[in-house]
């Protein structure tokens, strides 16, 4: 099938009522073609939400023999080594893991959710479009993607990544930031600052 064919225009209407909150940026090239909806409160290169659209190549997601072109919905925790894939995706009882134990027992017929931790798509829904009639191409995606999207919003996952916040290092049990430009840390300056002033005021009785 021919890439030109494939309008994704659509796609950001219909998937925004269930992603409000995201940030929708278009994938025109390319083997992904479609929307990505994104938390505002992550920077590139780092990514954290949604993509929703089509899978236009094999060889993007090999691991999974697909078989394009596909309807293709994904998490997306980006990069795969960082410390936010490491907490959200890497670690046994993290929200990924449990939302996906959680999903697969809502969702019982074919297409089914699929778990992939080594990736940015961490947790997918894909199905091939190979057999589908030229004239309904839009209309079974149309359904695929509504139902997709209905069972992300009502495990919770769609509310706990917007929420989710932009450091947890002290959740995480990581060193707090070091401050660039004093070379020390945040905390480490306020009592600095803290014991300059009672200090003043001393001298100053």
């Amino acid at each position: 099938m021919n890439q030109a064919a494939f309008s994704i225009d659509w796609i950001r209407p219909l998937a925004t009522p269930y992603l409000r909150g995201y940030r929708a940026v278009a994938g025109r090239s390319g083997s992904l073609r479609g929307y990505w909806f994104l938390s505002p409160l992550r920077a590139a290169p780092a990514k954290l939400g949604f993509f929703v659209g089509y899978l236009m190549d094999s060889r993007e997601l090999a691991c999974l023999n697909p078989e394009p072109p596909e309807c293709l919905v994904f998490v997306c925790v980006e990069p795969p080594s960082g410390a936010l894939h490491r907490r959200l995706v890497s670690r046994a009882e993290s929200l990924i893991r449990k939302t996906f134990d959680y999903i697969r027992w809502l969702t019982h017929r074919p297409p089914r959710f699929l778990l992939n931790t080594e990736e940015r798509a961490v947790m997918l829904r894909h199905q091939s479009m190979r057999q589908w009639p030229p004239g309904k191409l839009e209309h079974y995606s149309r359904n695929f993607f509504i139902e997709t999207l209905a069972w992300l919003v009502r495990s919770g996952l769609v509310k706990r990544l917007l929420a989710e916040p932009l450091s947890a290092s002290r959740r995480d049990g990581k060193a707090p930031e070091v401050s660039r430009r004093a070379g020390k840390t945040p905390v480490n300056n306020r009592r600095r600052r803290a014991i300059s002033n009672v200090s003043r005021k001393a001298r100053s009785r």
